[in-house]
């Protein structure tokens, strides 16, 4: 019987959730950051047993959930769902430690903050549609506390906006996905079953709709993309930072998984619309960044903007465009979980705004927070060197070869992007220091542990990408086989 590490992985967070229900208070973040740390390493143990030569899923476990509709209990990992995961478990555990300043009903944070991780890696892990959407599903209910109690002014607003966009989004997936079940004839949920059941294309490209709405919610693509700023603004840091770094990743991840396998003529064949609705998130999302007094909110447009790359990689089916869109995955959860942390965290608990209108001259009084702050600047607008540019351009080059068009008229977004930046930094960082801010601390250690691991991902990624791509490019080359 072989180990059955996934299920491990998947629910170790939510044993620990448990046992912080029946321990005392101050012994809760302890319990969470060992908990998190744990399934961090049971995660890089998967790297060991990988095998790079293989596109299929490993480390299978399978067993009869609802026999009667073919329902099963079915994980699996590809190289795709391996990056993912392990992207998810690092992310927890540096948000968790950035959660450590958490005093207001600790236990029932951190309680949700553990289930939270085992939606996601559910989802990352699940290879039956109905286990899938459960955890699809499931990710709403940590998410709707984390925001709707620790969040800011306007957290009830920005929670209930976040569940009936995502919620409403989800209905069509469900209803697409049934309609494959049945129109298969095949009586299962089993996902890699149903890529195979060769479904006529007049229905394909009805399934694609439903499942498209699902997954453009989360993404989010333009113009489904309104919540996501309101979101990032209101949610805690941590959560902030999970929800950049990872959930979104969701909703590409499900092209991936879902919108290519399953209905694969469709895909082609709204292949255009696709990118076009990629290259509009890249342009859109950049000039609305460039218009933002709120850095949090200037953060939060750049996410949307930085998917579109994602999306505009995954319509060019392509080999480079599909690699290229899983690295801008991970880069992008990456760069985001540092710049909300730094932004919604370090920044403004040391200046008290989020307005880049008050801020000026860190360098003279923070340099090494400041210093810090053009590194995540710099990888965000993708200098190269670092993830945030092979994360941009691969996508593009997947599009000059299927999309040439619409790459063409992405390309300029990119000096949107290196202008917001900069005008940021020259604006936050340069200058003479406002009078009030008086003594202000630089970075600590505590502080340097959530920002450093990322960071040197970042680097690594940028300098050699075969770090990443070497772990999903045989899955990659399956996958746009199959058009």
């Amino acid at each position: 019987m072989i180990f059955p590490i996934l299920t491990l992985i998947v629910f170790l967070p939510l044993v620990g959730a448990g046992l912080i229900l029946f321990i005392k208070e101050r012994f809760v973040k302890i319990v969470a950051l060992a908990t998190t740390g744990v399934t961090l390493l049971l995660t890089l143990s998967l790297l060991f047993g990988f095998d790079l030569s293989s596109s299929s899923m490993q480390f299978v476990e399978k067993y009869t959930w609802i026999k009667g509709l073919g329902i099963s209990y079915y994980l699996g990992i590809d190289g795709i769902s391996l990056l993912m995961i392990v992207l998810g478990t690092l992310l927890c555990f540096v948000a968790c430690i950035a959660s450590w300043n958490v005093e207001n009903r600790v236990r029932g944070y951190f309680l949700l903050f553990l289930l939270l991780e085992t939606t996601v890696l559910g989802v990352f892990c699940a290879l039956d549609f109905i286990l899938f959407y459960f955890f699809w599903e499931l990710v709403l209910l940590p998410m709707y506390f984390l925001i709707g109690i620790w969040g800011g002014e306007r957290r009830e607003y920005a929670a209930i906006k976040f569940v009936i966009y995502t919620f409403a989004g989800s209905v069509f997936m469900l209803l697409a996905m049934l309609a494959i079940y049945f129109k298969s004839g095949l009586h299962t949920f089993d996902m890699i079953a149903l890529a195979k059941a060769g479904l006529p294309l007049a229905f394909q490209k009805f399934a694609f709709w439903g499942i498209f709405l699902g997954l453009a919610v989360k993404v989010p693509i333009f113009p489904f993309h309104t919540w996501l700023p309101d979101a990032h603004v209101e949610a805690p840091t941590p959560v902030s930072m999970l929800l950049a770094g990872i959930l979104l990743k969701m909703g590409t991840y499900g092209f991936i998984r879902l919108i290519i396998p399953l209905v694969p003529d469709a895909t082609y064949a709204y292949r255009v619309v696709l990118g076009a609705l990629g290259v509009v998130s890249i342009i859109y999302g950049a000039l609305c960044a460039m218009s933002q007094s709120d850095f949090k909110r200037m953060v939060a447009y750049s996410s949307v903007s930085h998917m579109g790359y994602v999306i505009l990689g995954i319509a060019s089916l392509t080999v480079i465009g599909v690699n290229g869109a899983v690295i801008q995955m991970v880069s992008h959860g990456l760069i985001s979980a540092m710049f909300f942390y730094m932004v919604g965290d370090l920044l403004y608990n040391r200046l008290h705004t989020r307005m880049i209108s008050e801020m000026g001259g860190l360098y003279t009084k923070i340099p090494v927070l400041a210093g810090i702050l053009a590194f995540i600047a710099f990888a965000n607008l993708g200098l190269p060197g670092l993830s945030g540019f092979i994360g941009e351009i691969l996508p593009l080059l997947g599009g000059f070869q299927t999309l040439t068009v619409l790459a063409a008229i992405a390309v300029p977004a990119a000096i949107i992007t290196v202008g917001y930046h900069l005008w940021t930094l020259q604006r936050v960082n340069m200058g003479s220091a406002p009078e009030h801010y008086g003594t202000i601390p630089d970075i600590k250690w505590r502080e340097l542990a959530v920002l450093v691991p990322l960071g040197i991902f970042v680097i690594a990624i940028g300098i050699y990408p075969n770090i990443a791509l070497s772990w999903c490019s045989q899955t990659v080359a399956k996958l746009t086989g199959i058009i």
